[in-house]
């Protein structure tokens, strides 16, 4: 690892803030490093919170943890500093091709001692070839446990043992490249001049297999990743049902063919238009609804049962939005939607409209808003997993949550929406 250190600039381990070596360095969600203390000190000082280095700003003040790979690099680098001359030419690389320099290195030194020694035999040289064959093997086999442990870790421990893995797993591959490149030099120092142009042919081989478990190791990561992100919003469905609050319809804003129940609590399409007074809050030609309940700021949720329907339509509105003639569904005209059509065909009226998937069909689907997060997210109750999620957003006023039966539809789709208490 010394020799290592010693390829290394003082730049790859100073703070950009106080432009010293990282003392307990962290991580911000952007993915750049300061100093704890700097990096504080900074959004204590400057509002909102953004990264002194990409200028990205964060809502919320991120949690830092403290980067224990970059720390014990840094702690390294500073011990060995003392005698080892660095060199401030290296530009900034990631591990691996750090390593196939390291590699490099060792090799241009190999071929300059094998020209003193010429008495190893040919199969011998055939036979390392073979063991450096097994490499990427083995690394992929390393990478592949390594993700599988990962999988397996609870939503409050990833994001610290997601560096812990990826450091691990660095250590163990440079480890095992070393200990090659030391068996190589052993096995060169008998080779004969004569085996100088199958040397170079092998490292040209072994800086593509290095470029291809590079390529592995990121596609690998990038699919933990998602699977891991795909995982959390469905852990999250009973801390947000925390938030319930109880929904009424409103009569006023219903369309003129909509049956409310008493209690406000049911809607479904009567087939017949009831001779209604047309005020501006009232749909006129689309059978919608608004509750009477709205959101402008913190979070709400709340629970639609959907069970027996072939059509229906959920989600919030903006207290603006255009209520006569023709309606376009998105988020730029104030509707955050999904639906279900022809009793299979699931959408996100995300402008444009995205096809979902959900694994079974949801009986009842609980929809979660948070004003200042800029999220709304919809759920499969019974499944406890996440449908979709519109992020991202910017409210500016009242959002009221928003409810379609759909047409009768000469009573295939006569079964009413449902706003019934959660399920905790």
């Amino acid at each position: 690892m010394s020799a290592a250190s010693c390829l290394l600039t003082e730049d790859q381990f100073l703070c950009s803030i106080c432009l010293e070596v990282f003392t307990d360095p962290v991580s911000t969600p952007c993915g750049h490093n300061f100093c704890k203390t700097c990096i504080t000190q900074h959004w204590n000082i400057n509002k909102p919170c953004q990264c002194p280095n990409c200028k990205k700003d964060f809502n919320i003040k991120p949690e830092l943890q403290v980067n224990t790979f970059i720390s014990e690099m840094a702690a390294q680098f500073r011990q060995e500093a003392k005698d080892v001359p660095v060199y401030s030419g290296l530009k900034k690389k990631t591990w691996m091709v750090f390593l196939l320099g390291l590699m490099c290195v060792f090799v241009a030194w190999m071929v300059s001692e094998q020209k003193k020694h010429f008495a190893l035999l040919k199969d011998e040289c055939e036979a390392q070839k073979a063991e450096l064959c097994k490499t990427q093997s083995e690394i992929q086999q390393m990478i592949q446990k390594e993700i599988k442990h990962s999988m397996e870790l609870s939503k409050e421990d990833t994001d610290r043992l997601i560096f812990s893995a990826l450091k691990e797993s660095v250590q163990k591959i440079q480890a095992e490249l070393i200990e090659k490149v030391k068996e190589k030099q052993r096995t060169t120092e008998k080779l004969s001049e004569g085996f100088f142009k199958d040397l170079k042919q092998e490292v040209s081989e072994l800086r593509e297999r290095s470029t291809e478990v590079e390529q592995l190791y990121k596609a690998q990561l990038k699919k933990l990743s998602n699977q891991i992100l795909n995982l959390l919003p469905e852990s999250d469905l009973r801390r947000v049902q925390q938030h319930e609050v109880d929904v009424t319809l409103d009569p006023d804003t219903a369309h003129p063919r909509l049956i409310l129940s008493e209690d406000g609590k049911r809607v479904h399409d009567s087939d017949v238009r009831k001779n209604l007074t047309d005020n501006p809050e009232r749909y006129e030609k689309h059978v919608f609804v608004l509750a009477k309940q709205s959101i402008s700021s913190g979070t709400f949720y709340f629970e639609v049962q959907v069970k027996g329907k072939t059509e229906w339509l959920l989600g919030v509105a903006r207290e603006s939005v255009n209520r006569k003639g023709d309606i376009t569904l998105s988020p730029e005209d104030g509707y955050w939607v999904i639906w279900l059509r022809n009793d299979s065909e699931y959408s996100a009226a995300a402008g444009p409209n995205v096809h979902l998937s959900p694994k079974s069909p949801p009986q009842k689907v609980g929809v979660f808003v948070d004003y200042e997060g800029g999220l709304v997210s919809f759920y499969d109750v019974d499944a406890e997993s996440l449908i979709y999620s519109f992020t991202g957003c910017s409210f500016t006023e009242k959002l009221f949550p928003f409810f379609s039966p759909s047409l009768n539809d000469g009573g295939k789709n006569s079964a009413p929406l449902i706003i019934s208490p959660a399920s905790h």
